[in-house]
């Protein structure tokens, strides 16, 4: 469902999942949520909230639940060491003094992602920025900021690019507007050092980058950036996201998710081959 994520409302992936199969596992056994709920002593509403994931996954209440729900040896042990490490907070948990709640969802996704396509009309995408080239962005984000608060929205930037590096890592496949790699942010310096990095990201198998010059015209995705998110879950459906100044939307709802990966597919075939993208950036490079 698209929603605006409210305060205190950012559940892990793994912990999403879990109420999913929670939530099958209790139609496969023809139990109503009130029965659920007498089982274990609570409300139907928490029976509710702990499939949606909107609470934490007590082991007590699980083990009982999943009891009456016919589970038992080895099924039953999986589920609860699934649900031991959902409740714990990811990594990005440190930062929880300077991650907004709303983007710490965005985190999460992009953490558990298979793959994660991108477009962006203005900015690099997070996960492929260099450090002096966040915090000048940042920084304009920013205005009010302690520097010591500004760095510590670096470290969660350059911590997220770890992703890149791990052995299971997402493919990532970004359509960068040519604005982005024009638009001077931080100085010449800055940007020639963004763009070297980019092409040395270039390097990474599962790193794919296209250029929408300016000669494409108009196309599909001008409304603005975005970001959609393939999952190794079959319980996790596709997740587009979309962010404004205060918030952000994530979009599950089929019809909807399809139309926006059909608009970066139709972006791919307007935008510069990938293959000719080390040359393009490196054409781009001389003007700054």
């Amino acid at each position: 469902m698209s929603e605006a994520r409210p305060a205190g409302a950012a559940p892990t992936v793994l912990r999403r999942v879990l109420g999913k199969r929670l939530r099958h596992l209790r139609e496969r056994a023809k139990v109503s949520f009130e029965e659920a709920a007498k089982a274990i002593e609570v409300t139907p509403l928490t029976v509710r909230r702990m499939e949606k994931a909107e609470v934490g996954l007590k082991i007590p209440y699980l083990k009982e639940l999943l009891r009456n729900y016919g589970v038992r040896g080895p099924e039953m042990e999986d589920f609860l060491a699934l649900a031991r490490e959902a409740n714990q907070p990811g990594w990005w948990h440190q930062f929880r003094d300077v991650l907004p709640d709303w983007f710490s969802a965005y985190v999460s996704l992009e953490s558990e992602a298979t793959v994660i396509r991108a477009y962006e009309p203005h900015y690099v995408p997070g996960l492929l920025q260099t450090e002096d080239y966040a915090r000048a962005v940042l920084r304009m984000g920013f205005p009010r900021d302690t520097e010591e608060e500004l760095e510590r929205r670096i470290a969660l930037r350059v911590q997220r690019q770890d992703l890149l590096t791990k052995p299971d890592a997402p493919t990532i496949w970004a359509i960068l507007d040519e604005t982005v790699l024009r638009r001077p942010v931080g100085g010449a310096q800055v940007m020639r050092d963004q763009i070297d990095h980019l092409i040395d990201t270039l390097e990474i198998p599962k790193v794919r980058l296209q250029i929408m010059r300016f000669s494409a015209g108009p196309h599909p995705g001008a409304f603005g950036p975005f970001h959609y998110f393939r999952f190794g879950f079959s319980e996790l459906p596709d997740v587009v996201y979309t962010e404004s100044l205060t918030g952000a939307v994530y979009v599950d709802k089929p019809a909807e998710v399809v139309a926006y990966l059909e608009v970066l597919d139709r972006m791919a075939v307007q935008a510069e081959r990938i293959g000719d993208s080390s040359t393009i950036l490196a054409e781009l490079r001389k003007e700054h």
